[in-house]
């Protein structure tokens, strides 16, 4: 999938992805829609954004859960926790 609306700048916010070259990155965004913040509300708050912003910020962090592995702790019944092994590609 090609984003259209998605820019990464390593002179901008440390190379952080964000929405078409604002400074706004985003997970800024994805974090309020994950807070169930309303759309329109977030459009308010960041009046430079536009509804499609909004969802291909959404694609954009589906793709990339979908493309690594992410860091997390897997924890055991006994309290410990343990990095877990990679799982092999299916």
């Amino acid at each position: 999938m090609e984003f259209t609306r998605i820019t990464i700048n390593p002179r901008q916010l440390g190379g952080l992805p964000c929405i078409r070259g604002l400074r706004i990155p985003v997970a800024t965004v994805v974090g309020m829609v994950a807070e169930e913040i309303p759309e329109a509300e977030i459009l308010r708050l960041f009046p430079d954004l536009e509804h499609a912003d909004i969802r291909e910020a959404l694609l954009f962090a589906a793709e990339a859960v979908r493309e690594r592995q992410l860091g997390y702790w897997e924890y055991r019944g006994d309290g410990s926790r343990a990095r877990p092994s990679a799982a092999a590609p299916d």
